[in-house]
């Protein structure tokens, strides 16, 4: 591999050499940009915008553009742009993902291509992983963009349609993936174009772009209204679990699977009284059964969930954060409650679904970056067509990333990490320590407290103090207990993180947070005559401010002293993506820092994806407990496991897109249909097509040995066609292509009179109106459907055939049978309706009251529950009528 690492390298560094030549150029322009004014800096917008009109691409500008970002954020924010964040910037105006270490500046990287790009007037959005990162990044970077005319918006939950609309219509708008997501579909159910909040998916930024685009790969985006499934089933089959033994089972731990064996499935079929569970006829219990069956033997409490306030509360394997409202789906969820005697809530009906992979790759352009992306660059090349590109660092990284310490077991591995925190501490050298699961991070806690150890804890029980907490985590003696990766995004500060003061130092500031709130929201163009006391607030917070921050580079140089900050992991996760994550924590900007994995054989990865050989040599060392070993062998050994692990995961969300492609394409059709609708197209012409494609089936369908004239007249009947108007004495003696044209004759007349009656612009809403309450009723039903295939498309497998060339098969016929009734349906009530009434359309789903689910790994959902709104409130679609007047007709 030494060889290939080199072409690569070389590759790398003649791709970087092209880089540093623009950065030059930006370099070249920094004093012309710097003697400007403020009004000619902010005018270059206007310049930029006219160049781009007159034929000029961005990359033409890009060299010109980047230095004005530059200047502008020298001047509002006090901060350079590095040679390196330039490069970074280059890289993600290309459309490509840049990887930079912990500690680079991403936020302010990301601020120059977004305003190259923004000149084009068709939006840029910035995605990250939550709303506070949302929040966060739009305060920091906003004064810039604004600085130079362009508006910056935010989109996060909560948001009345009306807000977020505005809000996408800003140049750049800040927001989390899934809200974007639920908006796309959102967008897609609504009846009115006035009701769609998006415009163009033009041009994205997604920061941690291995988070969102790969861990959060797995977890469809679904809109789901309620189900009409009973739940006597769940309780039913929980019982039944409770009887059986280990040997009626067996699990699959690697794959995260647990089925029947032969004697359980007797045991079952006894139990329930059925002759043959796994016919096709009893797939319902069946499916119940390995659900609860999977809800007790794979589903670990406080590991994979945590049962909080009555409910179940799912948690995330990548952050350790608690996704309240996030619900399994396909009825794990509700067979969990079973198994912890809680009420058991209904299953849900799916209304819209999307993957993230689908979402994304409808930006016309895409890039991201991130800390650690290397090691999926396959996957973000095969699905994303994006390439990865390493940034140098703007200092070299000192960190010490010393050898993992293997243990025999986890009790000696534990005992390890504490006298190793114990060590450092008392040299007060800060200590962050990485766990997997809150189980560690709180047995470690206990662990800490019996020695005395001062510490902090973050985990999946939720701390509202995240960022605040992480943020200090480089202070000096502090010992902070994370699990995975709490906290990302936010910087750990040698000596403290000024930007995050905890309320002791506000006291000890005589920091009023109410008063300086107040001042922070109202000072900006506001006189200082009458406001005296907001104004002497903030200078008298800014000076103790700076002497604040003066104490912590004095604090600074005391850890530095120490070693810097020292990274603990007490488990390797099973991406080695995670890992590095991790590491990056410490050595941020050149300081120094150290890194060490205590790793145990009783560990998970370890003992599922571990080889047998290391066992083996550990047994014949013979380790006692407390006995580490440090090899390279091992250490490869590892890295070996975890690429199993990644590549099945890999495979994982390749399945999940493979089911997904089939259902964009049918999604991809029917959006187009609706939004031709609702953009007011006359649709005369597909109307009429509609008819005349429903004549000839007809006229098919009744010529198989000769033509059957009164069959075929009732049919039309039956159909749309009034009785009377056609006889079959009229056609029975006419050849086919003859039936078709003078049946068609007829029904255009028929056709036609109506629009005289009613007049031709009223004629061509009614049609919209009924097309799009046709199609709406029927995709419902198909997505619900297709849901149902999914569920049990697996047994396919059994009789030798692949699941996703029979789900895509099934599932095109199914589209091409719901095309059928949507056509038959839009003509019959067309022909049928009596037009003396205003016609309106209605609305088949209320889009503002729907609950909106991310479907992990098609087991996990995350479920939003939105506001409820008083039939005499303002409507939130921004028409300006009451709701009850409105969208809630």
């Amino acid at each position: 591999m030494g060889f290939l690492d080199n072409l690569f390298n070389m590759a790398d560094k003649k791709e970087l050499k092209k880089f540093n030549r623009i950065v030059d150029s930006i370099d070249s322009l920094e004093p012309k940009f710097e003697s400007m004014s403020d009004k000619d800096l902010k005018d270059m917008t206007n310049v930029f915008k006219d160049r781009l009109a007159n034929g000029e691409t961005l990359d033409d500008i890009l060299p010109e553009a980047f230095a004005v970002v530059r200047e502008a954020s020298k001047r509002v924010l006090g901060m350079r742009h590095y040679r390196v964040q330039l490069i970074g910037g280059i890289v993600l105006h290309q459309g490509r993902i840049a990887e930079m270490k912990t500690g680079e500046g991403k936020t302010l990287v990301a601020t120059a291509p977004v305003y190259l790009n923004a000149l084009t007037g068709k939006g840029v959005h910035v995605v990250t992983v939550n709303d506070y990162l949302a929040k966060r990044d739009k305060e920091q970077m906003r004064k810039v963009y604004e600085f130079l005319g362009m508006t910056v918006g935010v989109i996060v939950h909560g948001q009345d349609p009306h807000t977020r609309r505005e809000q996408y219509q800003c140049d750049i708008t800040y927001g989390t993936n899934n809200e974007y997501g639920f908006d796309y579909l959102k967008d897609n159910m609504v009846i009115h174009k006035e009701q769609m909040v998006q415009r163009e998916l033009n041009y994205a930024i997604v920061d941690e772009v291995d988070s969102i685009l790969v861990d959060e790969a797995r977890t469809p985006l679904i809109i789901s209204g309620p189900g009409d499934k009973s739940t006597h089933l769940y309780s039913d089959a929980n019982t039944f679990i409770l009887t059986l033994k280990p040997d009626n089972y067996e699990i699959d731990e690697k794959q995260k699977s647990v089925s029947l064996t032969d004697s359980g499935i007797q045991k079952a079929e006894v139990y329930f009284n059925v002759e043959n569970i796994t016919d096709i006829s009893q797939m319902e219990l069946y499916h119940h059964i390995n659900q609860a069956l999977k809800a007790h033997t794979i589903m670990k409490k406080d590991v994979d969930y945590v049962t909080k306030d009555g409910e179940i509360v799912i948690v995330d394997e990548f952050t350790g954060r608690l996704m309240f409202g996030r619900r399994y789906s396909e009825g794990l969820h509700q067979a969990i409650e079973a198994k912890e005697g809680l009420r058991i809530q209904r299953e849900s009906k799916t209304l819209a679904t999307v993957t993230f992979q689908n979402y994304f790759r409808m930006y016309n352009k895409l890039a991201g970056m991130t800390g650690t992306a290397k090691t999926e660059e396959e996957e973000f090349k095969a699905i994303y067509k994006m390439d990865v590109v390493q940034i140098p660092t703007n200092k070299r990284v000192q960190r010490e990333d010393l050898s993992d310490a293997v243990y025999k077991n986890v009790v000696g591995k534990f005992n390890a990490v504490v006298e190793d925190i114990i060590e450092r501490h008392k040299n007060n050298q800060p200590i962050l320590v990485g766990t997997v699961s809150i189980e560690n991070s709180e047995l470690i806690s206990q662990l800490l407290k019996r020695r005395g150890v001062k510490h902090e804890v973050l985990n999946a029980k939720y701390h509202d103090k995240e960022a605040e907490i992480i943020a200090q985590a480089g202070r000096l003696g502090a010992v902070t207990i994370a699990t995975n990766m709490a906290g990302r995004g936010t910087d750990i500060v040698l000596g403290g993180n000024p930007t995050f003061l905890t309320k002791k130092e506000m006291k000890k500031l005589g920091y009023d947070e109410s008063v300086i709130n107040k001042v922070d929201s109202s000072l900006e163009g506001m006189d200082r005559e009458g406001n005296e006391e907001l104004f002497a607030a903030r200078e008298k917070y800014e000076e103790l401010y700076k002497k604040y921050k003066e104490e912590t580079k004095a604090e600074q140089e005391e850890v530095m002293k120490a070693g810097g900050l020292a990274i603990i992991g007490t488990e390797r996760h099973e991406s080695r993506r995670i890992d590095n994550q991790l590491r990056g924590r410490a050595g941020r900007q050149g300081d120094p820092g150290s890194s060490r994995f205590y790793i145990s054989l009783e560990d998970d990865l370890m003992r599922l994806f571990g080889s047998e050989r290391i066992s083996g040599i550990v047994e014949k060392i013979g380790l006692e407990e407390d006995m580490p070993i440090e090899h390279k062998m091992l250490t490869k050994s590892i890295e070996g496991a975890q690429k199993k692990v990644e590549g099945r995961n890999f495979g994982i969300r390749k399945h999940v897109l493979q089911y997904d492609d089939v259902m964009n394409k049918q999604r991809e059709i029917i959006y187009a249909e609706r939004r031709r609708v609702l953009e007011g197209e006359n649709l005369q012409e597909q109307i009429e097509n509609m008819i005349h494609s429903l004549i000839e089936e007809g006229v098919m369908s009744y010529s198989q040995d000769s033509f059957d004239a009164d069959r075929f007249v009732e049919y039309m009947y039956n159909l749309f066609m009034p009785r009377g108007s056609i006889e079959a004495s009229d056609i029975e003696n006419l050849k086919t292509e003859e039936v078709i044209e003078k049946v068609y004759e007829i029904t255009m007349k028929i056709y036609n009179g109506k629009e005289e009656r009613i007049g031709s612009d009223r004629m061509r809403e009614v049609e919209r109106v009924i097309l799009l309450q046709s199609v709406d009723n029927h995709w419902i039903d198909h997505i619900d459907a297709m849901d149902q295939l999914r569920q049990g498309i697996g047994l396919r497998a059994i009789g030798q055939q692949d699941p996703v060339i029979a789900y895509t098969d099934e599932g095109f016929n199914m589209f091409n049978e719901m095309n059928a009734h949507i056509k038959e349906d839009t003509i019959k009530y067309l022909f049928n309706i009596t037009i003396e009434e205003p016609v309106e359309r209605k609305q088949v789903i209320d889009v503002d009251h729907l609950s909106s689910n991310v479907d992990e790994e098609s087991d996990n959902k995350t479920v939003k529950k939105e506001e409820s709104i008083g039939r005499n409130d303002d409507c939130p679609c921004g028409s300006g009528k009451k709701y009850k007047k409105c969208c809630g007709r």
